[in-house]
């Protein structure tokens, strides 16, 4: 006898379980999106750690110590024009800002003349 509608397919023989394919789902976008976007980690990092902001630890004491000196100048010019803009009681605390970078700047160059000397 003919049929006019097709049998339809037999069901999966495992069983469904939401929970569990929206974790697949979940995992194949994480390895897709770290494939193509994700950024290049070293290998001196371990597997699970991402840092956001990284030091490169190859670097010698010279040349970490160069570029705070650097960052802390440039903080410096930013807090003293900052507190040479602001009138009032609110200057005071930009001043003693401009002051606590300018003082660990001269400890960090203090250190940078030290290190230069005994090479």
């Amino acid at each position: 006898m003919f049929k006019a509608t097709p049998t339809p397919p037999e069901a999966d023989p495992t069983p469904h379980h939401p929970e569990l394919e929206s974790q697949k789902t979940k995992d194949a976008a994480d390895r897709t999106l770290d494939f193509y976007l994700g950024p290049d980690i070293p290998e001196y990092f371990p597997p699970k750690a991402r840092p956001i902001y990284m030091v490169d630890p190859t670097l010698d004491d010279e040349t970490l110590l160069v570029e705070a000196s650097e960052s802390l100048s440039s903080a410096n010019a930013m807090a003293g024009n900052i507190a040479n803009s602001v009138k009032g009681p609110e200057r005071k605390p930009l001043l003693a800002l401009q002051q606590v970078i300018m003082l660990n700047e001269l400890l960090v160059n203090r250190l940078l003349d030290k290190l230069k000397l005994s090479q």
